[in-house]
């Protein structure tokens, strides 16, 4: 088993490697009759494809999608629209370069999954690393646009909100401010220092890491459930499922562990709860409230700096990775993790409403 899907009702499955001919994705579950075009979907690619600018890796991908199943006219309207049938979405690769791996393919990179690719399944693909690839995500991206048809109502908004060791200043977030700099950051006095401390990094032939935080708008109350259904614990497995990713948090995160019992109470009263500590989420189950997530993200071992590591045949030696790389894998994470975010709640948005229907159908309580 390959394990190459999530979801339950709103389901979703990648295939397709870095270096392949083409990636794409199976998204079953989505209901009929959802308004469905390639230019809908292109919209959020064309946000996460590489070589926009000088701080994203400058392979040269249209992303152009297409759609091969799922969808037909609608008699009534006459647009495109889902018949509630499997939707395969198809990416082309079309600049694969594999001989800027041809110096390693016997070498494992530090910091890399290709070492337990090797171990595990005894063959890897070393063409930048295969479905290990942040190439891979292309295909939730495009799923995520099927999602975001079924969340009417609802806003997913990502932002970077941490390079490397720079923070930004969250008095300064402004939202329409990330569209407006090449790292999704919501402050421009912090965007503006991040590019000359990303230049430094990527003229050294390094890399360095980030923080995205993802924040989902018009969730009402209810999604998710207790225990084993948990919307946050779906959200935290479909953040880490992100190559790169190495620790989330939602809400206050890690720092609740320093707050009291009184500082971390969002206090409620009949206009509502008055903080969100809990970050939108508590027991499971969505409090009607922003539903706030971040996500850190590792720097990338595609470096030109020598380290020390094995070959294939367990010899000491040097490595280095010349190439096309980002010097920041965390900026093109953010509409990954908008992505991800909108997945998850599509799933949830139907559990939930697959729960209820005993109550929409006005069937008598229990008991009478």
């Amino acid at each position: 088993m390959s394990h190459n899907s999530f979801g339950h009702l709103f389901r979703v499955t990648t295939w397709g490697e870095s270096h392949g001919p083409a990636l794409g994705c199976v998204i079953d579950g989505a209901p009929a009759r959802l308004p469905l075009t390639e230019a809908d979907i292109q919209t959020y690619l064309d946000k996460r494809k590489p070589g926009q600018n000088r701080f994203t890796t400058q392979r040269q991908e249209a992303d152009a999608v297409k759609i091969l199943s799922g969808v037909f006219q609608d008699p009534e309207t006459g647009e495109q629209v889902t018949t509630g049938t499997p939707i395969q979405l198809l990416i082309e690769n079309t600049d694969q370069r594999s001989k800027d791996y041809g110096d390693i393919k016997d070498k494992y990179r530090p910091g890399h999954a290709d070492f337990t690719y090797m171990e595990k399944y005894g063959i890897r693909d070393y063409r930048g690393g295969g479905r290990s690839s942040a190439r891979e995500t292309a295909a939730r991206v495009a799923a995520s646009a099927v999602a975001r048809q079924v969340l009417s109502g609802v806003t997913i908004r990502g932002a970077l909100v941490q390079m490397g060791p720079h923070k930004i200043n969250r008095d300064n977030w402004n939202w329409d401010e990330v569209e407006n700099n090449p790292f999704w950051c919501p402050d421009a006095e912090a965007a503006s220092q991040w590019e000359s401390y990303l230049d430094g990094v990527r003229k050294a032939g390094s890399s360095c890491g980030a923080i995205i935080e993802v924040v989902a708008s018009g969730v009402p109350v209810g999604w998710g459930a207790p225990v084993y259904g948990k919307l946050d614990a779906d959200l935290a497995a479909a953040m880490m499922s992100i190559n790169a990713v190495k620790g989330v948090e939602i809400g206050e995160g890690f720092d609740a562990a320093a707050l009291s019992g009184e500082a971390n109470a969002d206090e409620m009263s009949q206009a509502g709860f008055d903080s969100n500590h809990a970050g939108g989420i508590l027991g499971g189950i969505s409090t009607g409230q922003d539903i706030r997530v971040r996500f850190a993200v590792k720097p990338t071992s595609s470096i030109l700096t020598p380290r020390k590591t094995v070959d294939v045949e367990g010899q000491e030696t040097e490595i280095i990775t010349k190439g096309r790389h980002d010097p920041c894998v965390g900026i093109r994470a953010v509409p990954v993790g908008e992505a991800m975010m909108a997945c998850v709640l599509a799933d949830h948005k139907m559990r939930h409403l697959g729960q209820l229907m005993g109550n929409s159908m006005n069937l008598p309580e229990s008991g009478k």
